[in-house]
């Protein structure tokens, strides 16, 4: 056996097996903890199944709403919901059943919204009110779901023909508005019935086109319409067009008299 000179000069014998072994302890210690903590991970994600569910499909609803589904990155969504691709593809599958899953929940999400508004109960004005002010606001607070709406037309609803449960969702809320909309004939306060399927899209589309053109709009006119005096005044003016619309009267009947916006001192050619 040949004799390794120690730093005071002096021979020394070669590392014995156990001095190896505690050299080499750090690494073994470091792929212990690495290993203890996927484990842990793997049974909190057993353990709450549907809480892993529920975050990926939060964190690919920000995803698809930020990038679109071409540059939504599966990658992205996985490490936001503290996951893995596997998990991801378990819970929910490939790229394209997690966007109709968002889709489907998105829609279902405003749909439990909105039959949580009891127009059943209201007078049919105020119900009417009541509906696009909900409408305006849940779009409002709700930008990302405007982002998918937009994504998926882009598409031409290529996905959401897909969906088993869209349409279903949608049947009671049509009843809902078409109830509304038969009490205010019964009662006087509509001279006409009107297809409630018409009335929802035309509430829908004076909120969406102007929250979605904002940007566009505000360059062309002149004025900031985010602002909350402009927001303000574009709900009064939604309600005073539609209830004008549905009981024949003048839509000054129904303003609110919200303080108008001054005009911009340039006005667009």
């Amino acid at each position: 056996m040949f004799l390794t000179p120690s730093r005071e000069g002096k021979s020394s014998a070669p590392a014995s097996f156990s001095t190896r072994l505690m050299r080499a302890t750090p690494d073994a210690s470091l792929d212990r903890a690495t290993n203890l903590a996927k484990a842990k991970r793997t049974l909190k994600w057993q353990r709450d199944p549907e809480g892993m569910r529920i975050r990926i499909l939060e964190a690919a609803k920000q995803e698809f709403a930020a990038h679109g589904l071409a540059g939504a990155r599966v990658d992205r969504i996985a490490a936001k919901a503290g996951a893995n691709k596997r998990m991801l593809y378990y819970h929910v599958g490939k790229k394209d059943d997690l966007y109709l899953a968002v889709l489907e929940g998105a829609y279902e999400k405003i749909r439990v919204e909105e039959r949580g508004l009891d127009l059943e109960h209201l007078d049919p004005p105020e119900a009417i009110e009541r509906l696009i002010d909900f409408t305006w606001n849940y779009f409002i607070r709700n930008p990302e779901f405007l982002a998918l709406l937009n994504t998926e037309n882009l598409a031409r609803a290529r996905h959401l023909k897909r969906s088993t449960k869209v349409k279903s969702m949608h049947s009671p809320f049509v009843e809902m508005i078409r109830t509304v909309v038969t009490r205010g004939v019964e009662k006087g306060d509509f001279p006409v019935a009107v297809d409630p399927v018409q009335l929802y899209i035309s509430i829908a589309a004076l909120c969406f086109f102007y929250l979605s053109n904002s940007a566009t709009l505000s360059v062309i006119f002149g004025r900031d319409l985010l602002k909350k005096e402009a927001k303000d005044e574009r709900l009064d003016h939604m309600v005073a067009l539609v209830l004008a619309a549905l009981t024949g009267k003048s839509a000054a009947a129904f303003g609110k008299k919200t303080p108008k916006l001054l005009a911009p001192a340039h006005q667009p050619v």
